[in-house]
């Protein structure tokens, strides 16, 4: 009977979907355990076999898991709202749901033909009303609620009013916006709704305000810092201008101390934990007010270094900060205008990243010196953020490098004074920016101190004259939270009076409406200000146009969309209660399942959907909602399987493609000189001068598809050519340097004539032409070779390049592990007898490997502990039901396909899913032989096999006897013999 994968893989494969095998229960005796994999967006190129990584290392903790006696909750489904079906909207008018769903066809089909134990029970799709409904009503508790510091927690919104009422706002200690003006308990109660509710607005968790937003012209949509790469959008590679714009956005802000201590109780990476604590950028130190130069106006500062506060030498403005066009003198205003310009067309990243650029423009305007009362000049440049402390920064050349370079640069122009040193210190070379080592000069009543005793006096005297305490300063900025796009969650707002108001939940889902077109409207509206009619199933509710009509007053409704990491926030917590109508989650069922135990999935979310997450579970704790502080316990980040990409080398400006070792040959010539590829008498390639520019001889690395590339890494021209059609007349150098173009010479493509196509291992991405269909690799090899190989590629934190050809010795293993169990003619090969003591000893050791290994996620030295263990078995020609029985158990996390099919052909009824996992007996791993070096004169000569019971006599006895022993000693006897029991037999003289 031979191993045939396909019908063993269809056949379990759908044993599975009519059994709900792998469906948890919420009523459970069992101990839980829930292991997510991070949600997919189901885009239309499908799956690749970079992929599966992390699925298949997710699956086998969860099928491992089901063996140790768990009920384990391992859900799958699509964070299906996102751009790219937006954009294809736009292209071809079709709607973005049409192809969401059918994009999700396509990923379930081949999630299942790799055979995961995902409860689909429990689907959800962050695109269907049922889903985003509760999406809408956690929106709208974040605006009901604020965020209260005495009890470091968010509380309901009325409790915030009660205290305005009762105490007005002197006392309440919230993180809010800057600046509120103070009122009194009867000034609130005196204030009309429509003031009171400004006021709320600068407290609630989601707020509408005027931000610094990056907006992308190509997408009409804002973007967020993460969804931005190299200055341009992630998705499509657009350029991003920044732009104020009234946006919703998420106080999350208020969570900063929260989530920086967080961090200390859930166990992920430290490189992760890295990014989030340099993403949230605590800093402590003062804030500082700088008055104008003849004006009642203030420039805010905050400063980590408010000792050296009398080094100030100018001070530098966002180019979008809001004083810079109210404080340009007119002579200045051009220039500054131009760079403002400018700077509006670089991302804040890249900004950030640019270390090197000095750039910045003199506004005319001057700062006043909190002590000295001497003229500050101020400046804008562009590596200063607006979203970023307040957007100002006090610069100190002889303490920061970045002030001493833009001081020298601009040093002798209008408006930069001479660096003032306030160090005793030399800084003739660079500044001195240690917070050791140094004593304050120049510095007024801080002379003689240093940072310690420097910074707490100076803080006492900006408290003591108005300008200045001390304060605790966070990177991490609020959240924009509006989309300018169609594809994406309504928001369950209107406005009265433009004045946003929530639509009671009972209305809830606000169900996006159909429009004709998926682009802003004429008049600059979101693309939902195309639809004429917005409905749901309410008596007195019915919205036509863009209006609400409520008891028969109509009120404007909110236009823009929720950013695609709305729905990805809080998704764990609705597979524990899926079907759920009236709440995201019951209480029992969060109670039972609490978080999630193992969340696996790429680094690359670590600052957006990561952050975001945590945000919204701790706010959800803070509302009694959540069980837990943190949502995912354990994470582990998988490392890219990498692809193995082709390349052709072009010519471009004569349409000609050579091999690398051409390519190599002309480049440094083209680096000086020009050339064309000419063709001689014998149809070979020659390369001449020619009277061209060099910058018009492009040489362009291609690449190609690899499917169109053999094992021997020659290219299928033709197939080639009739795939890019834009190369359908070019001209080829063979690797043997004939030019083979049938339109210009005889020569025919064979197995001399070739062309070589060079490797290299990239990022595996349709745009590379680099991606394997994991389909084809289970059509050709099956899915437990295709699982077994991808965790045998490496540590599954690591980037690992995949490499088609090595996927033949996995394949062969499970063909040999058939082998143990059946008989090729005779079927079913297995007997009862007792097995020998090395068959346990291989099985026991496999079983403490495995066990070890899955408990430490070091998946890929279990494969290689299979293999061995499998290799061992055969050679002993064990057939053995006491050791092929637990073997297949063992091997199922793994290959649960083949590991189902042993089991059922054993005798089993039912899946091989829930049965007990082998338990390592030691006893089998003791070792009751030693095989000894035996030495003479400290020289080895012959190993001998040796009982451990022996005593040493007995040893000594043994191996004097030996004939080799005999023929070493010639007659002689030693003056020596040294024997260690278990260790080593050494004879001297």
């Amino acid at each position: 009977m031979k191993y045939f994968h396909e019908q063993i893989e269809a056949k379990w494969q759908q044993y599975w979907a009519e059994n709900q095998t792998f469906a948890a229960s919420n009523n459970s005796e069992k101990p839980k355990y829930y292991v997510l994999d991070m949600f997919p967006y189901p885009s239309g190129a499908g799956l690749h076999v970079g992929h599966p990584l992390g699925y298949i290392a997710s699956d086998i903790v969860a099928r491992f898991k089901r063996h140790k006696g768990f009920n384990v909750l391992h859900p799958q489904g699509y964070d299906s709202f996102g751009l790219p079906a937006e954009q294809y909207a736009i292209q071809t008018g079709q709607h973005p749901d049409t192809t969401t769903k059918e994009n999700i066809a396509r990923y379930r089909e081949q999630l299942d033909k790799i055979g995961f134990s995902f409860d689909w029970s429990r689907e959800v799709r962050t695109s269907n009303a049922d889903y985003y409904k509760h999406t809408q009503w956690i929106f709208i508790q974040l605006f009901n609620s604020w965020y209260n510091k005495n009890t470091d927690k968010a509380e309901d919104i009325a409790t915030l009013i009660t205290l305005f009422s009762n105490e007005g706002n002197a006392k309440v200690n919230a993180v809010c916006d800057d600046n509120i003006a103070s009122f009194s308990a009867t000034e609130w109660n005196a204030f009309s709704s429509e003031e009171q509710q400004k006021i709320l607005l600068q407290y609630r968790l989601t707020y509408l305000a005027e931000t610094e937003v990056n907006w992308c012209p190509a997408l009409g949509t804002v973007l967020a810092n993460d969804e931005i790469v190299n200055g341009v959008s992630e998705r499509g590679g657009h350029p991003v201008i920044r732009k104020k714009m009234t946006q919703w956005s998420m106080r999350i802000s208020a969570y900063a101390e929260r989530l920086l201590q967080g961090l200390e109780t859930i166990d992920w990476s430290e490189s992760i934990k890295e990014s989030q604590r340099n993403w949230i950028g605590k800093s402590v130190g003062a804030s500082v007010d700088f008055k104008l130069k003849d004006s009642d106006k203030l420039i805010s500062v905050f400063t980590t270094r408010p000792d050296t506060i009398f080094g100030v030498t100018f001070m530098t403005l966002a180019p979008e900060h809001e004083l810079v066009s109210q404080i340009t003198t007119p002579e200045q205003k051009a220039a500054v205008e131009a760079y403002v310009e400018a700077t509006a067309k670089r991302s804040e990243r890249e900004r950030m990243a640019d270390v090197k650029t000095i750039s910045g423009v003199f506004t005319g305007a001057f700062a006043e010196h909190p002590f000295t009362k001497e003229p500050i000049p101020v400046w804008i440049g562009d590596y200063v953020l607006a979203g970023y402390g307040t957007g100002a920064v006090m610069a100190v050349p002889c303490g920061d490098e970045r002030d001493y370079a833009f001081a020298n640069f601009f040093r002798g122009t209008h408006g930069m004074p001479e660096i003032k040193n306030i160090f005793n210190q030399d800084i003739s070379e660079a500044a001195y920016g240690e917070k050791g080592g140094f004593e304050l000069v120049n510095s007024d009543f801080l002379n003689g101190l240093g940072y310690k005793d420097g910074t707490k006096k100076i803080i006492e005297e900006l408290e003591k004259i108005g300008q200045g305490k001390g304060k605790t300063n966070y990177r991490l900025r609020d959240a924009v939270f509006s989309r300018q796009r169609y594809w994406g969650e309504p928001f369950p707002v209107y406005y009265v009076n433009g004045l946003p108001q929530m639509i009671d939940a009972k209305h809830l889902p606000i169900v996006l409406p159909e429009v004709e077109k998926y682009l802003p409207t004429e008049d600059g509206q979101p693309p939902l200000g195309n639809a004429t009619t917005w409905a749901w199933d309410s008596v007195n509710c019915l919205v036509v146009g863009n209006d609400l009509i409520d008891n028969k007053t109509i009120f404007p409704l909110e236009l823009n969309t929720m950013p695609g990491w709305a729905g990805s926030s809080w998704y764990w917590m609705r597979y524990m209660d899926a079907h759920n109508e009236n709440e995201f989650a019951s209480a029992d069922a969060l109670k039972y399942w609490e978080n999630v135990d193992l969340y696996i999935g790429g680094s690359e979310h670590a600052t957006g959907h990561l952050l975001y997450s945590r945000f919204w579970n701790k706010f959800l704790k803070d509302r009694g909602y959540a069980p837990t502080e943190e949502p995912f316990k354990k994470l582990i980040n998988q490392g890219m399987i990498l692809g193995m990409s082709a390349f052709v080398y072009r010519l471009s400006k004569f349409n000609q493609i050579v091999p690398k070792n051409i390519f190599d040959e002309i480049l440094p010539i083209n680096n000086k000189k020009a050339f064309v590829i000419e063709i001689d008498e014998n149809n070979k390639y020659v390369y001449k001068d020619k009277d061209v520019k060099p910058e018009d001889v492009l040489m362009q690395a291609i690449h190609v598809d690899v499917n169109l590339v053999n094992s021997s890494n020659e290219l299928d021209i033709e197939l080639f050519k009739k795939s890019r059609p834009e190369f359908k007349n070019t001209t080829f150098v063979l690797d043997n340097g004939l030019v083979y173009n049938p339109e210009i010479t005889p020569v025919t493509l064979n197995n001399e004539n070739t062309y070589t196509v060079h490797r290299e291992v990239e990022k595996m991405s349709k745009s590379k032409y680099n991606v394997v269909n994991p389909d084809d690799i289970c059509n050709d090899y099956g899915a437990d070779t295709l699982r077994l190989y991808e965790m045998f590629l490496g540590p599954l934190e690591q980037a690992k390049p995949w490499n088609t050809a090595g996927i033949t010795g996995v394949s062969g293993f499970l063909k040999k592990l058939w082998r143990l169990y059946f008989d090729d003619n005779t079927g079913l090969n297995v007997t009862n007898d007792g097995p020998t003591a090395d068959m346990y000893k291989s099985l026991h050791k496999t079983i403490k490997k495995v066990t070890e290994d899955i408990e430490n996620f070091s998946f890929n030295t279990s494969v290689s502990q299979f293999m061995i263990c499998v290799n061992e078995l055969a050679q002993m020609k064990c057939n053995h039901r006491a050791i092929l029985e637990p073997l297949a158990i063992l091997v199922s996390p793994y290959a649960p396909h083949i590991a189902e099919e042993l089991w059922s052909q054993l005798g089993h009824e039912g899946s091989v899913s829930t049965v007990a996992f082998p338990i390592c007996e030691e006893k089998y791993l003791v070792e009751s032989e030693k095989e000894y070096p035996v030495s003479f004169n400290g020289k080895m000569r012959f190993t001998i096999k040796l009982p451990l019971d022996l005593t040493v006599p007995q040893i000594q006895e043994i191996v004097m006897a030996d004939e080799r022993t005999i023929k070493q000693l010639d007659g002689r006897t030693p003056n020596k013999v040294i024997i260690v029991p278990g260790k080593v037999i050494n004879l001297v003289g």
